[in-house]
């Protein structure tokens, strides 16, 4: 635990977690409290009446699983002057905006209550973490009880409404255990996300992220929606959807800021990609922007801990190739005979090769013969 008089601290991304810009700070966010379900909870220093002593100088410890947050922040340097009457401003306690991280069993988020999505969510992927039996089979889609009800989404507000439940960390970064990957079904971890994006475009820029872990030793990846302006009549608009129940904000973009790394090389990519139909043979270098960029449209500040200046760029350096459109289709055939139920379903699922002309992968026929061996167990 952090020492009293220390200035060090830690924080659940090697590289810090991302800030809201327009207040470096995070003033009203910045003590822990309350390990409750799956997410240790931010809450607000200023929601009642502290002495001045305590503010001058606020430590929070949490612990969860393996993860270990420590913080410090010296709030009022240069400004003692104004916390007694900042406290008398303040004597009902500051409006609140929620918890400003929350912790899960394998990623990190922060919340936006008034969208009812959230703002970005944190990931470490090694070659090891992605391995596990967990399956999504087992998982469901629910609230997350850590979200108040008037904050959060349900799944009424998708079904029916044209929009599927985009994962910000995806159920297949998740196996390593059945706790980390139902984290991920929390309602708070996805978008309202355009279902030919999910299931195509998107879908192979997570299976990229994840390869990337065959050529570098750690990948950190923030995902999160985007909110971009659209021009009618030489004027500029700020529009977007709302669902119909709750009135969860539908993104028009989403975003990826990506830092892969080994002993001797870091890379540093960052992406926005519509949320909307994308073929899955556009180059992921299309969607490519400058960090900065994507710190203007969102508010964020992102790796605040990591050197810039030093790291080479993701696409030059890896080159930034999706999947084609014959692995993908595979990679679908593989996650059906996965969730088959029965044999029936298991061929159907098999069948789909010869529809589409594909030559089986020895792990298609692998998958195939273990399923096909356990319904023969049963």
């Amino acid at each position: 635990m952090l020492e009293s008089g220390s200035s060090q601290f830690r924080r659940p991304s090697v590289f810090g977690e991302p800030r809201q810009k327009w207040n470096e700070r995070n003033d009203d966010h910045n003590v822990m409290a309350g390990l409750s379900g799956f997410s240790i909870l931010a809450r607000g220093f200023l929601a009642g009446t502290i002495s001045t002593a305590t503010l001058a100088s606020l430590y929070t410890y949490a612990y969860k699983t393996d993860i270990h947050v420590e913080y410090k922040e010296d709030l009022f340097s240069g400004k003692s002057h104004l916390t007694a009457h900042a406290s008398t401003i303040l004597k009902y306690g500051a409006p609140d905006r929620g918890p400003n991280i929350r912790l899960y069993n394998n990623h990190v988020l922060s919340y936006d209550q008034s969208k009812k999505i959230p703002l970005w969510v944190a990931e470490h992927l090694t070659k090891d973490n992605l391995k596990g039996q967990a399956s999504r089979r087992k998982s469901k889609f629910k609230c997350d009880p850590d979200i108040p009800r008037m904050f959060s989404a349900r799944n009424a507000d998708y079904l029916g409404s044209g929009w599927s439940r985009g994962h910000m960390s995806p159920a297949g970064d998740n196996k390593r255990d059945q706790e980390a990957m139902d984290d991920t079904f929390y309602l708070s971890n996805i978008v309202p996300q355009n279902l030919d994006n999910n299931a195509g475009f998107w879908n192979l820029f997570e299976m990229y992220c994840r390869d990337l872990t065959k050529k570098f030793s750690d990948v950190f990846v923030i995902s999160g929606p985007v909110f971009l302006p659209s021009e009618e009549n030489g004027k500029r608009y700020m529009k977007y959807e709302l669902t119909d129940e709750d009135d969860v904000a539908v993104p028009t973009h989403l975003y990826k800021v990506i830092v892969a790394e080994n002993s001797n090389l870091q890379t540093l990519g960052a992406f926005i990609v519509p949320n909307e139909p994308i073929k899955v043979k556009q180059s992921l270098k299309n969607y490519e922007v400058p960090l900065e960029q994507l710190e203007s449209s969102t508010g964020l500040h992102f790796l605040e801990k990591f050197d810039r200046s030093s790291a080479r760029n993701l696409c030059e350096v890896e080159g930034c190739k999706l999947s084609n459109k014959e692995e993908l289709d595979l990679f679908h055939i593989h996650k059906r005979m996965a969730g088959a139920k029965d044999q029936i379903a298991l061929d159907k699922a098999w069948s789909e090769l010869a529809k589409k002309n594909y030559k089986p992968t020895k792990k298609l026929q692998d998958a195939y013969n273990e399923k096909l061996r356990s319904f023969r167990e049963l």
